[in-house]
């Protein structure tokens, strides 16, 4: 069993997530590559005290890069878009 911390990585802070923030009540967030939808619904609400409606991952598989003679990988990540509830709110940033 998984720790709902360990789930949740980092809030993403990007020009696309803000505008879906803004406009859909839609959250941006990097999760851990092995979860599933369920794990990451129920650490977004027991963490932030929120209802969650949906959530939508991505999987990013990373490029492939060289440095010289040498070749390296970014390594792979997954982001999850979560949709809040009607009359649901969540700042990562209070104040800012």
């Amino acid at each position: 069993m998984k720790s709902v911390y360990s789930i949740i990585k980092k809030p993403l802070f990007t020009e696309k997530g803000n505008a879906l923030k803004e406009s859909e009540n839609k959250l941006l967030v990097e999760v851990e590559r092995d979860s599933n939808k369920l794990e990451i619904k129920k650490a977004i609400e027991e963490i932030f005290k929120v209802k969650v409606e949906k959530v939508a991952t991505v999987k990013i598989y990373g490029k492939w890069k060289r440095y010289g003679k040498y070749t390296g990988k970014r390594p792979d990540r997954k982001k999850a878009v979560i949709t809040l509830k009607q009359g649901e709110k969540l700042d990562f940033i209070e104040g800012a």
